[in-house]
């Protein structure tokens, strides 16, 4: 089975922006972690809870976004997506 060159690039682009949401959590916790001590009730906690609830929309898009593409290279290569374990 061969994956088309859209396909895949569309699967490395998913794999670059699963790594950049993963580095994005990781930055946001350390940003948010110091200044919320020093700062306290003047912490803007509301803002920050946004932007997580952002993140974690988009970290559910790419995941979806990956089920649906490997499904589709599964069922164009002759396979049921639910057939296969891992």
């Amino acid at each position: 089975m061969s994956v088309t060159s859209a396909e895949g690039e569309a699967r490395r682009a998913l794999g670059r922006l699963a790594r950049a949401l993963e580095k994005a959590r990781r930055e946001m916790v350390s940003l948010e972690g110091a200044p919320r001590h020093a700062e306290g009730s003047d912490f803007p906690i509301e803002e920050y809870g946004t932007v997580n609830d952002a993140l974690a929309s988009v970290e559910r898009f790419v995941e979806e976004e990956g089920e649906r593409l490997q499904r589709k290279i599964l069922e164009q290569g002759g396979l049921e997506p639910g057939r296969i374990r891992r």
